[in-house]
């Protein structure tokens, strides 16, 4: 037929076996979804149970024979079932109708998903190569939870050694999934992704979420309609119109507002040395059943010794991905501690610049490892509870030689701020300089970056009359 060719390609593609996927992802979950993997690993899993798991001898004798009357009689209904389907066709058909039917119920049913899980599934699901795929993977751990990107790009390649280029070329891929808006690094930029994808680029409402933002907040309608050379009215419509778009596209995945967060590491100084120790308490202890240990060595068919055996291997795999998670979080733990010493000792102001890439060679993995095992874990410290993230900044080198963090300086341009004369408030050109005298090089622009995410007016906009 014309117009119709083959082809034949070749490609090359990386694909996680599902063991590693399982040992990544409890790498990667919080404490709390952890337990309830935990528990539904048990669930599916007889040879498992917990440590505490107190059984007599008896007991297990008797869990053994029925065990061995269970699978008798499950091998045997099976093969009188398959003889009896075979025979009647036309109960076949009316199963298969039956079976599509109830199929298509469970794919109806619908599970909770996290913001991050459900990036992570179109991520895994795009056309990106590997090394890609773990680019994108460092954005999606820094979207926060109203769908904000809330790490700056330099900041991740700061922290990881990464190149900026890349990770901004991953994150327009990112910025194209679900939810519309979502992995953007403004206001701006969140409704701007929304009017391209319904095809609105270079329309009024274009230009006013572009260029006339902080106009539009404060309801600057005829400055806007000035600058623009449209009328009141227009400007009004375009207002209407952006007011029906999402200002945090992932809100949607957040079923509870009240957020609970348990600590996986806590820190206290006991004897004038900084002490963690891990919350190990709320990850159930588990270990291989006995019962199914003594069932391979007694049982003599094959089926049910392979089922025995590739049940304990996956308990086995279970026990030891929740192992290596605790000790590369305890390793990480260490590292952190080691290196924030004046952060334990005077709190925030004390934090020192720390990349993921020192961290990593000095545990011995992969940056992306750390990201992963950091993601959504929180540190106890006396100054409050961390996520540990935030113990991730690059940071600036005084004239002293001293290091100081992105978060110090943050801190310090509060103080200036909340110390100023509100009759005259400090500009950001006057910040720079007094930043300077403490022995800070900082530009404007970063001044002005900083007081924005601190959600700090401009000077004009502070002044009291």
């Amino acid at each position: 037929m014309a117009g119709l060719s083959q082809t034949q390609s070749l490609s090359q593609q990386q694909f996680l076996a599902p063991q590693l996927q399982q040992s990544l992802q409890i790498l990667q979950v919080p404490m709390l979804e952890l337990r309830a993997l935990i528990q539904t690993e048990i669930e599916a899993n007889p040879t498992l149970e917990m440590e505490d798991t107190d059984v007599k001898i008896e007991d297990k004798q008797r869990e053994a024979e029925e065990f061995d009357a269970e699978f008798d009689k499950l091998s045997k209904l099976d093969e009188e079932w398959r003889d009896y389907m075979a025979q009647n066709a036309s109960y076949a058909r009316r199963n298969s109708d039956d079976e599509e039917r109830r199929q298509f119920f469970f794919d109806s049913l619908t599970e909770q998903k996290t913001l991050q899980q459900h990036l992570l599934e179109q991520l895994r699901n795009s056309d990106l190569p590997p090394p890609d795929i773990q680019l994108g993977e460092l954005i999606i751990g820094n979207v926060d939870d109203t769908g904000f990107l809330g790490t700056s790009l330099d900041e991740i390649a700061g922290n990881t050694g990464l190149e900026t280029e890349d990770l901004d070329r991953v994150l327009q891929v990112v910025q194209t999934f679900h939810p519309v808006g979502v992995a953007a690094r403004d206001l701006r930029e969140c409704l701007l992704i929304q009017l391209k994808r319904i095809g609105k680029e270079g329309s009024l409402e274009w230009k006013i979420a572009s260029n006339h933002i902080d106009d539009l907040g404060k309801k600057r309608f005829p400055e806007i309609a000035r600058r623009c050379g449209t009328t009141v009215d227009c400007v009004q419509r375009a207002a209407t119109f952006i007011s029906t778009l999402d200002p945090k596209p992932g809100q949607i995945f957040t079923s509870d507002p009240n957020k609970y967060v348990l600590p996986d590491v806590m820190v206290e100084k006991i004897g004038g040395r900084w002490v963690i120790s891990l919350n190990g308490d709320q990850i159930p202890h588990l270990r291989i059943s006995n019962t199914y240990k003594d069932l391979m060595a007694q049982q003599n068919k094959d089926d049910v010794r392979e089922y025995i055996r590739e049940k304990i291997r996956n308990g086995k795999f279970l026990i030891k991905s929740i192992h290596q998670r605790q000790q590369t979080i305890s390793n990480i733990a260490h590292e952190i501690v080691a290196r924030q010493q004046e952060f334990l000792d005077k709190g925030p102001g004390g934090l020192k610049p720390m990349t993921m890439v020192k961290i990593a060679d000095a545990v011995g993995v992969h940056e992306t490892t750390v990201s992963r095992a950091i993601s959504g874990k929180y540190m106890s410290t006396p100054h409050g509870v961390f996520e540990m993230k935030y113990f991730f900044t690059p940071g600036y080198q005084t004239d002293g030689g001293a290091a100081m963090s992105n978060t110090s300086v943050k801190g310090i341009l509060s103080e200036l701020v909340a110390k100023e004369n509100s009759k005259k408030p400090l500009s950001d050109k006057e910040i720079v300089d007094l930043l300077k005298k403490k022995g800070i090089p900082i530009a404007r622009r970063t001044v002005a970056k900083y007081r924005t995410e601190l959600n700090i007016l401009p000077s004009n906009m502070r002044k009291s009359f």
